[in-house]
């Protein structure tokens, strides 16, 4: 099967997407014309290998959210200074969501710009994470507080990574692909892989082509994100991020159907998506979700990024998904207590 090629309409600056079998073999072809050397950052015993054929350094980070932090950040800074990394060199990124997101936040501090390559090897980070150049590190206070808008030259979706992932890295990426279902509506269990991953792909690529910074109908993306951030971070990343987008996808449903936009039959669809169809939140997910303090929630709630104008959250309705500001904290409250008072999710 040749590869699929999606690109990020963005001007000058526009970049390639491949996803296939193979297609990070090809990486020097990627890399900018002017670099010299690369630095690649890569996770601890990651089995998937991508090497460049110029001089290059490699840093290994510990697998994990705790790598995901501003020290990483110095770190990997300090690397780039003593390898004589310039502007006109090149940063690869190997690895998942957390990789692509430390490594291009470093690119983009590094000398105020410098180019990254994306080559993504979970499912999570080939549907999502590595496009649209959102790059950022996680601090005590929430998740992604601290980043950039910096995007890369190219991403390279080499599908043969997944072939080595745990069976729970899959779900955590199916929980984003679930995300994409309600975005577009696209039934997306009867593709292939590749082109499961080539369609989130393109639907990614096309929003962010018209609102690269998050102006607008990007804020979309972050369906289901909003309860999400807020059970990684009081949940001390206990449930990963695909698996807690799936749970905030529920909450979404149960929240749009407080506020009088959506009604029952759309709420049972979202389970019958995520929980059926997907096969996402396990019952030893649930009970873990179900501990957390529903005020300390609410609290990581208010300081999502996207709350510039009170609580914010991407809701269903009649017109489909929208962003909503300034919802009101008591239904909030209320609806995220009978939420987590299910005992049990159906569907």
């Amino acid at each position: 099967m040749s590869p699929r090629e999606i690109v990020v309409e963005l001007g000058d600056r526009a970049y390639p997407v491949l996803v296939g079998d193979g297609v990070a073999d090809s990486i020097d072809r990627y890399l900018p014309s002017s670099a010299k050397r690369a630095v690649v950052v890569t996770e601890a015993g990651l089995p998937f290998v991508c090497r460049p054929s110029l001089s290059h350094e490699i840093i290994e980070l510990t697998p994990g959210e705790e790598s995901k932090s501003l020290r990483s950040v110095e770190n990997i800074s300090r690397t780039f200074a003593t390898f004589g990394l310039t502007r006109a060199d090149v940063v690869i990124a190997v690895g998942g969501g957390m990789i692509t997101d430390v490594a291009g936040f470093s690119a983009a501090c590094w000398h105020r710009g410098t180019s990254f390559v994306n080559v993504p090897t979970t499912l999570l980070g080939m549907v999502d994470a590595a496009i649209g150049g959102k790059t950022a590190v996680n601090l005590p206070e929430g998740k992604n507080l601290v980043g950039a808008f910096w995007q890369p030259v190219a991403v390279l979706a080499d599908t043969r990574a997944l072939s080595t992932l745990p069976e729970r890295e899959m779900r955590c990426g199916l929980g984003e692909v679930a995300k994409y279902h309600f975005i577009a509506g696209d039934d997306m269990l009867t593709m292939t892989m590749v082109d499961r991953i080539a369609r989130c792909a393109s639907i990614k690529a096309d929003i962010v082509a018209s609102d690269e910074r998050e102006g607008g109908r990007r804020a979309l993306l972050n369906y289901g994100h909003t309860l999400a951030h807020a059970i990684e971070s009081v949940g001390a990343h206990e449930l990963a991020h695909g698996e807690a987008v799936a749970v905030g996808l529920l909450f979404a449903a149960h929240l749009a159907r407080a506020l009088g936009r959506i009604d029952d039959r759309r709420v049972d669809q979202h389970y019958e998506v995520v929980r059926r169809e997907y096969g996402l939140v396990s019952d030893d997910q649930w009970n873990s979700v179900r501990r957390l303090p529903a005020a300390d929630l609410l609290e990581s709630m208010a300081r999502d990024k996207k709350a510039v104008a009170g609580l914010t959250f991407v809701l269903d309705g009649a017109v489909g998904l929208e962003v909503v500001s300034g919802v009101d904290a008591t239904v909030v409250a209320d609806s995220l207590q009978t939420f987590l008072g299910q005992p049990a999710l159906h569907g």
